[in-house]
């Protein structure tokens, strides 16, 4: 063992003791509430220390510090059920408190003394996160109800279990279908709806959309404009909202992938900075533009019946419009051949922009296309994932949420347009 180990150890088991003692300090009851109290900023560094120290010991005195403990957070405990104060959240912590420190000098368990440090820290951190938020999580465990809980463990049925089992490998036709890659999109669309009806449960509909729309951009725009079109044909009152929420996610595709790309490939980067930005103006000046005429506001409360977002038949519905888009997309590349690089775009872009656009930067990077050509094609595959979305806006959301939908695709568009055929 290193000459200083020792020391900064039992420093690490201090400060874990001493983080959460503090919070339990803020918690201290009252006098007027007359409740007990189990120990605060003392008590606790106390604690991680004789878990420390017993570790330093042998296995027989953690053992037996640990039995001592458990028989005092009992007695602890009946006290205060006698008072009719039944929480075990002190006793809990307490205990944590002290495997905390029986871990920080735990070297045969972990190796080397800086992974024990960020896992001792990362557990005393998010406890005491969780100690200090009993406000925060009551409140908002208040505003969900049953349904909200069934239809968050069937989502992570699907992201945890079904997900990860499913092959990665390509089938069918033209090996197109990729059970894993398929279940993804599915995932990302429910996961997006999901994500959404919780934002509308604690920020209302209006800002609960326009953030899905915000931060669903970052990952998939069509996932949004699925999830948003499945919310505007069960809710109309929210297809202005839902339209909102789609060019949002649109614009910031325009500003994720002219960021992605600059780091992929600085120099086509820079070739884009002028049609994605345009693009992205143009969202932003149509964003502004409904939000200014009150699109952005959403019903009065209670106005808005929201129902689970995560239903497995709706999930399946979309992945099989993926699927469709997926082959027809293959069958064309196919037949017009992967010669025509515009073509290329055109098509890919329908699915995924990303993927067309990483190949473009690779292909820049190695020199096998020129940065003009590459750029063309981004930008063509931009506008047609722009074009599929306003779509499926349409033909899924309705009149309302499409119409404006394709007005502002219609003026991204031909900015992106517009770059392409000046230079």
């Amino acid at each position: 063992m290193d000459r200083y180990e020792p020391f900064a150890s039992l420093g690490l088991a201090l400060l874990a003791g001493a983080l959460i003692g503090l919070e339990r300090e803020q918690s201290r009851p009252t006098a007027e509430e007359k409740r007990p109290f189990l120990g605060g900023i003392r008590t606790y560094p106390v604690i991680a220390l004789v878990g420390a120290m017993a570790m330093l010991l042998g296995p027989w005195a953690v053992g037996t510090a640990g039995l001592c403990l458990g028989a005092l957070l009992c007695l602890s405990y009946w006290r205060d059920a006698e008072l009719n104060h039944t929480g075990i959240t002190s006793e809990a912590s307490a205990l944590l408190t002290f495997f905390l420190g029986a871990f920080s000098v735990a070297q045969e368990v972990l190796e080397p003394l800086t992974q024990r440090v960020f896992v001792v820290a990362s557990v005393a951190v998010v406890s005491t996160l969780l100690l200090s938020a009993k406000t925060e999580l009551r409140q908002f465990s208040s505003k969900l109800s049953r349904a909200d809980v069934i239809a968050t463990l069937k989502f992570l049925v699907v992201a945890v279990v079904a997900l990860p089992v499913l092959p990665n490998e390509p089938m069918g036709p033209y090996g197109v279908l990729n059970p894993f890659r398929i279940g993804v999109m599915v995932t990302l669309i429910a996961g997006v709806g999901f994500v959404g009806y919780v934002a509308m449960r604690l920020w209302g509909a209006g800002k609960g959309m326009l953030l899905t729309g915000a931060v669903g951009g970052l990952a998939s725009s069509t996932a949004v404009t699925l999830a948003a079109a499945a919310r505007a044909k069960q809710a109309p009152e929210l297809a202005k909202l839902s339209a909102l929420a789609v060019i949002i996610a649109s614009t910031v595709m325009c500003l994720r992938l002219l960021a992605v790309l600059s780091i992929a490939e600085p120099r086509l980067g820079k070739q884009l900075i002028i049609a994605l930005g345009a693009m992205a103006a143009v969202g932003i000046a149509m964003t502004l533009f409904f939000y200014l005429r009150g699109d952005g506001k959403s019903s009065e409360p209670g106005a808005v019946v929201l129902q689970n977002p995560f239903e497995l038949s709706s999930a399946l519905k979309f992945g099989a419009l993926f699927v469709v888009v997926l082959i027809v997309s293959r069958w064309a590349q196919h037949t017009f051949g992967t010669s025509g690089t515009y073509v290329t775009g055109l098509l890919a872009g329908t699915t995924d922009v990303d993927a067309i656009s990483l190949s473009m930067a690779d292909l820049v990077k190695t020199g096998e296309i020129e940065v003009g050509v590459a750029r063309n094609t981004v930008v063509l595959a931009a506008a047609s994932n722009t074009v599929v979305k306003a779509i499926m806006a349409m033909v899924l959301g309705g009149g309302v949420m499409g119409r404006r939908v394709i007005i502002a695709s219609a003026g991204m568009l031909a900015a992106g347009m517009a770059v392409v055929i000046a230079s």
